[in-house]
């Protein structure tokens, strides 16, 4: 699945647990709908790589998975949760040229 959209937001490197997992936050405002929606795209391990070079009001076009998992709590409560994580990042100039802006910002 694909997502286009403008970067809000590039996150630092987080680095969790003595197994020193890594994962890196990518916030986009979607361009393809017709209610813009502020989407938070996870990064993990050597892919958080991929946000390096990418800058805030760049259009982008981010490949996604999603994922969801069960989770019961200690009160026996069953949650779910839901989790889009990004493999694949391209500048889409094409999106950039069509709105009449700077491809590289």
């Amino acid at each position: 699945m694909e997502l286009n959209g403008k970067v809000v937001l590039v996150g630092e490197t987080e680095v969790f647990g003595t197994n020193n997992f890594k994962k890196r936050n990518l916030v986009i405002e979607t361009t393809d709908d017709q209610y813009p929606q502020k989407i938070q795209i996870e990064f993990v391990q050597a892919k958080g790589e991929l946000l390096d070079g990418i800058q805030v009001g760049s259009m982008v076009k981010v490949s996604i998975n999603l994922g969801g998992r069960e989770w019961m709590n200690n009160k026996g409560e069953t949650k779910y949760f839901n989790s889009i994580t990004g493999w694949k990042i391209e500048l889409n100039n094409t999106a950039m040229a069509e709105a009449g802006g700077d491809p590289f910002p």
